[in-house]
């Protein structure tokens, strides 16, 4: 072969390589523009172009469409429950809606227009309605209920929802008309695709700032992006303002003001107020007069007006207590639905107006953990009818532990947004049946009780009141078949300092406890006793001041002596 040929031959190789990269880059150059240089002028379609009347809340499509326009609007259930109202009660069995405010109790069934509000016959303008399985409301009754804002667009058929008390910043976009429009797009970058051109002038809700040269901003019309900051003028912001709320009994005469309450336990006679004597600092009293007696939610009375009468003489409110019978297969009845629930309700209501009660105290004991949320929902439901008449709603709940049937059962934190008090009966760290000899509340025990439901359930200090015992238990070790066998009873404070007196007693400070202690023989056993005195209590009543509390409540009063009362008024000092 000639040399000068072969030559040739690869100089034309390589020149076709280098023609062949300079194309690859310029070519790469270009795509480099392309991509990264100019801005991405490709329009996409949003996911819910198909649906007739999508909704969005916080500038973000929800997944849920309403049903019809304007005033004949309804929204889906479980959009409502998790967006406005998470404890919106729906019964099946009834085909119920229950929803409730602080001052407001709404009732309606599905494809009926025959609704209540506080157990008020109200008509409905429109029908729940059932479409494929899901129950839509009428959005405008629920505006009415909850104070929200619906904004709605004719042409995209997009439903914009403000919840009452949100606030957005307001934006328009820069320009005038007949300048150019401005790209909307999916993520917070030029190379990004455009949702939607933004006219000049177009009034936008600004939902995320938290970029600087990036708004997450939304229309009118539904569609939402981002958008450069620097292509938006701000232009205040939009309130929907909350709904105005009456002041309630405890708002108004209770606020700065300590609680000082006893619980006078009533069998089967009447107590005697007369034979009291002194209760100095005492402002309300709790006689339990109330009880669910069967499934149906039937409620027997004990109250005695001329009981009331004294109280209010002497300065004293009267929250009349309702218990539950601590029957759990009844209380699993009684409060299995809204018609139950509302017979409790409206009985306990009437006996306030007949009896002229300044409020209800709730004590539900014995109740199985499946109906917990039963008892929350009767007191979302009594809460609204109660302040309607004016009246304070308190419930009693027990230091938090793993026991079903006497704790686990209770929310407290749902409870502390609903009453206004929450009354921890802070006793019975040693129970009647304890294998161990302790005291009925130590005061690490009180401590660490009322702390865990301030911290872990988040209920406002104020709201929480200390109950305090004025009992206390005498304990009994006794031998019996090599074991020690314990066993104890309740004894009032009086019984106490009788036996003290008698046998010549010297308490001993238990530091552990924080209470006077003392033991002793007697029939070949031993004896021991944590007492409740004036030491105990004045350290209950500081440990409920230091925390905030909203005040104190005794159980009870007939096992009290005047030196209780001496120690517990410092509750207001």
């Amino acid at each position: 072969m000639d040399r000068r040929l072969g030559q040739r031959r690869v100089k034309k190789r390589g020149g076709f390589f280098r023609r062949l990269f300079g194309l690859l880059i310029i070519v790469a150059a270009a795509y480099w523009v392309v991509f990264y240089v100019l801005p991405n002028r490709q329009h996409i379609d949003v996911d819910w172009k198909a649906q007739e009347h999508p909704i969005f809340v916080k500038g973000e499509h929800t997944g849920y469409s309403a049903s019809g326009t304007g005033d004949s609007m309804l929204l889906p259930l479980p959009l409502l429950q998790e967006y406005v109202d998470p404890s919106i009660r729906y019964e099946e069995k009834t085909k119920s809606v229950i929803l409730s405010t602080d001052s407001e109790l709404l009732y309606m069934q599905e494809e009926k227009t025959d609704a209540s509000l506080n157990n008020r016959p109200l008509q409905l303008r429109l029908a729940p309605e059932v479409k494929e399985k899901v129950t839509y409301l009428p959005a405008d009754v629920l505006e009415d209920l909850y104070g929200f804002e619906i904004q709605e667009d004719t042409n995209t058929g997009a439903t914009l929802l403000m919840t009452a008390g949100e606030t957005v910043s307001l934006g328009k976009v820069k320009g005038e008309e007949g300048d150019k429009s401005v790209a909307l797009r999916n993520e917070a970058s030029i190379h990004a695709p455009i949702v939607a051109d933004m006219s000049p002038g177009a009034v936008v809700n600004i939902w995320n700032e938290e970029n600087k040269d990036w708004l997450f901003v939304q229309l009118s019309s539904g569609y939402a992006g981002y958008a450069k900051a620097s292509d938006i003028v701000r232009d205040g912001q939009k309130t929907v303002e909350p709904k105005k709320s009456t002041p309630t009994r405890a708002e108004r005469n209770w606020k700065g003001k300590s609680v000082n309450l006893y619980w006078e336990a009533v069998y089967q006679r009447k107590p005697n107020p007369e034979t009291f004597g002194e209760l100095p600092g005492v402002n309300v009293a709790s006689p339990t007069w109330f009880s669910i007696i069967d499934g149906d939610g039937n409620v027997r009375s004990q109250a005695d007006s001329a009981y009331v009468q004294w109280a209010h003489e002497h300065g004293l409110e009267v929250w009349g207590l309702l218990s539950n019978s601590f029957d759990p297969d009844m209380t699993t009845e009684a409060l299995s639905s809204y018609e139950k629930r509302m017979n409790v309700i409206v009985q306990i209501l009437e006996y306030s107006d007949l009896y002229n009660l300044d409020g209800i105290n709730i004590d539900f004991e014995n109740v199985y953990t499946k109906d917990g949320e039963n008892v929350t929902q009767f007191m979302r439901e009594l809460k609204p009818m109660a302040q309607a008449k004016n009246l304070i709603v308190s419930i009693d709940v027990t230091p938090k532990s793993n026991s079903e049937m006497w704790s686990a059962f209770l929310d407290r934190k749902a409870l502390g947004t609903l009453v206004d008090y929450l009354i921890v009966m802070a006793y019975d760290e040693h129970w009647a049946a304890s294998p161990i000899a302790g005291s009925v509340a130590s005061l690490p025990w009180v401590e660490n009780s009322i702390s865990r439901i301030l911290e872990e359930d988040k209920v406002p200090p104020e709201k929480v009141i200390l109950g305090i015992p004025l009992y206390t238990r005498i304990w009994t070790e006794a031998q019996v078949d090599g074991k020690t066998k314990v066993s104890s009873k309740s004894v009032s404070m009086n019984a106490v300092e009788k036996i003290i007196k008698e046998k010549k007693l010297t308490p001993t400070f238990d530091k552990d406890a924080g209470q006077n202690y003392v033991e002793y023989k007697e029939d070949g056993a031993l004896k021991k006793i944590w007492i409740e005195d004036k030491v105990s209590l004045k350290s209950r009543v500081e440990l409920a001041k230091s925390l905030g509390l909203g005040g104190i409540g005794s159980w009870n009063r007939s096992f009290s002596n005047p030196s209780a009362w001496e120690a517990l008024q410092g509750i207001h000092k």
